[in-house]
């Protein structure tokens, strides 16, 4: 069955707006969710395959192997050294192909990038901790297992139950947050990886952990430089393509070469990627298979693995989810449908997989997962023209002559929606596991990794608005620009708002480096009430609107998740204007009755009066900024 040229997903059925009765609870119908994901998306499969052959493809997936990998092999490191080697390298290279082959061959959103994250490693080492504590860190592989078996049966349960579609109620407010947090943590590994080759014995000298920590920090610029010239007017746009599409393999060989050159650099002796047998855990088994014997477990301590287990699914189901939105995030021009509850119950499905393989537990990745879709993103360069004019402090409209500029503005045009790239990391991390390639692994620098921690670390927390609206609370006044909607606030309040997310960012730094941390999904899954329920009778409507917006706002990314949802200050807004006897914005599309209130027959209904007067305003004002200045340059747009 061919897909359709332009579906309209405004009016999926998938809905429970309107519903009455038990009809209209989640939980009552399972399989709804998963039903409509595979029922929207299958009609797409083989063009997925067709539309992955083109260079774009190529060089995106490129960029993100490396980006993937780097990071995965660095938390590796990470968990080795707090798990006494039970985890290796073989570990994360098979646990990056097993996320690669499941997602790519069967997942509904097939650009969300899947791997080793930074959180998860940090719950593996947090659990040996607690085994230690116990006194029964030989049952740790078990234990672990166990752990992973739980986490799949919550997975399975919440992806039947419909469960996934409470992340239509993600806003930039609790997303940024959660990407802010993992930034930080990005950053704080790098330099844990530095001061691990001044102390860990029998590894280096004072040398060789000088040397790394300049390799570290060398890398780091060269990848920030070469990502950056691809936003610039140097060169031509192909030069300018080719040097940010393959910065990573570029300074990865260059810095990795350098650290062999013969003398003083030569001979620091720099710790090392360490060796390993191909194909084979890191931790002798019986047999020499991946396997666990987790059926040795005691009864009890069985049971004490369910509530850790439900804490994984928590932070999967924030963490894996925020990464399939911000993969198909409303600056992408994404034509094919999302698949929230499949998706979530395939991750149940390599959870129980990693488990009982003893392999850390593969989810979605924050910071690279929207890097993955700008990567396979054709953006185009325009020469666009503008006029300014020069006015000295008092000078009034008018005065001084108009001057012309020349600039360069970039349009995001298509995204190449596919399964190769991920197919092809999935080979590639395979491939990875073989003895020769094995041996190119260790002549990498350990330092190296801080290196990767921390550019993907710095590329992640530049993008967050947090950071952006500090930047702008602290710019002088008359050099922003005034068609900033920031401009229509006060500043007072812009940092008021942004102290909410920086609150909830310190409380989970606070708690992951405490015994605790395996509690901090909590924390974060709690910014989502925080901000439907608290924030809009602290702030404005339009405050809000201004300073939030959803992370995902294509109808065909909502369509997967129950639709656009009305905004609480949006609500409590017309609800307001009613109680004053106010017609308020009633023009066309507009409705002074609530979006679950207006329905189509057989229970599709259109969502345009999801928005009113002052949403729709405040939207075409933003719309407009976005089309003047074109997509804004970052490490993220940088192969335009």
């Amino acid at each position: 069955m061919p897909p359709p040229s332009e579906p309209d997903f405004s009016a999926d059925p998938y809905t429970w707006e309107g519903l009455t009765g038990w009809k209209s609870y989640r939980t009552l119908r399972p399989f709804r969710g998963i039903y409509w994901d595979i029922r929207r998306r299958l009609p797409y499969y083989w063009s997925d395959w067709r539309d992955g052959l083109n260079y774009r493809t190529m060089a995106g997936c490129v960029r993100i192997f490396f980006i993937n990998l780097l990071p995965a092999l660095a938390f590796e490191l990470d968990m080795m050294r707090n798990t006494n080697g039970y985890f290796g390298i073989n570990e994360a290279l098979l646990s990056s192909a097993l996320a690669a082959f499941v997602f790519s061959l069967f997942s509904c959103q097939p650009l969300t990038v899947v791997g080793i994250t930074g959180l998860i490693s940090l719950f593996n080492y947090t659990i040996f901790a607690i085994t230690e504590q116990q006194g029964i860190a030989d049952l740790y592989p078990q234990f672990l297992a166990w752990c992973s078996i739980w986490a799949a049966i919550t997975h399975w349960i919440a992806a039947i139950c419909n469960w996934s579609d409470y992340m239509r109620y993600i806003t930039d407010f609790s997303s940024n947050s959660f990407g802010t947090y993992v930034g930080i943590i990005y950053m704080v590994k790098g330099f844990q990886e530095i001061l691990s080759t001044y102390y860990v014995a029998d590894e280096g000298s004072p040398r060789a952990a000088y040397l790394g920590s300049v390799i570290a920090l060398c890398y780091f610029f060269s990848v920030w430089a070469l990502e950056r010239i691809g936003s610039t007017i140097l060169f031509t746009p192909r030069i300018r393509k080719l040097i940010s599409d393959f910065a990573y393999p570029i300074a990865t060989i260059f810095w990795t070469g350098f650290s062999h050159i013969p003398g003083h650099i030569k001979q620091a002796d720099l710790p090392r990627v360490p060796h390993t047998r191909a194909f084979y855990p890191s931790v002798p088994r019986p047999g020499g298979v991946w396997l666990v014997d987790f059926w040795n477990l005691p009864v009890k301590w069985v049971f004490v693995a369910l509530p850790i287990g439900i804490l994984i699914t928590l932070l999967f189901y924030y963490d894996h989810n925020i990464s399939s939105i911000t993969a198909q995030a409303k600056q992408f021009p994404l034509r094919k449908p999302a698949g929230f509850h499949w998706d979530f119950f395939l991750l149940g499905i390599t959870c129980f997989v990693g488990g009982v393989m003893g392999i850390p537990l593969p989810n979605g990745l924050v910071p690279q997962a929207p890097v993955h879709t700008d990567s396979v993103t054709e953006y185009v360069e325009l020469h666009a023209r503008s006029r300014e004019q020069d006015l000295k402090d008092g000078g009034e409209q008018g005065e001084g002559d108009w001057i012309q500029h020349n600039r360069k503005k970039i349009e995001a045009t298509k995204v190449h929606e596919q399964r190769v790239s991920h197919f092809l990391m999935c080979l590639a991390f395979l491939g990875l596991m073989t003895g020769p390639l094995l041996d190119v692994l260790h002549t990498m620098p350990r330092a190296l990794f801080a290196g990767v921690f921390w550019i993907v670390g710095f590329t992640g927390l530049s993008g967050m608005n947090i950071v952006q609206n500090w930047i702008y609370i602290l710019t002088e006044t008359r050099f922003v620009d005034p068609s900033d909607l920031r401009t229509t606030l006060k500043k007072r309040r812009i940092a008021y708002y942004t102290m909410f997310q920086i609150a909830g960012v310190a409380f989970s730094l606070g708690l992951s480096f405490t015994r605790a941390s395996i509690g901090f999904p909590v924390v974060m899954i709690a910014l989502i009430p925080l901000r439907w329920v608290v924030l809009p009778r602290i702030f404005t409507e339009h405050e809000l609107l201004v300073l939030d917006a959803p992370t995902a706002e294509a109808e065909v990314v909502l369509a997967s998740i129950g639709g656009r949802p009305t905004l609480p200050e949006v609500r409590m807004a017309e609800e307001k204007r009613r109680q004053k006897g106010e017609s308020g914005e009633t023009g066309e599309g507009i409705s002074t009755k609530s979006g679950s209130e207006e329905t189509k027959a057989e229970g599709m209904r259109s969502r345009d009066g999801f928005r009113d007067g002052e949403e729709r305003e405040v939207e075409k004002e933003s719309a407009d900024e976005d089309a003047r200045r074109g997509v804004q340059a970052t490490l993220r747009t940088g192969h335009a």
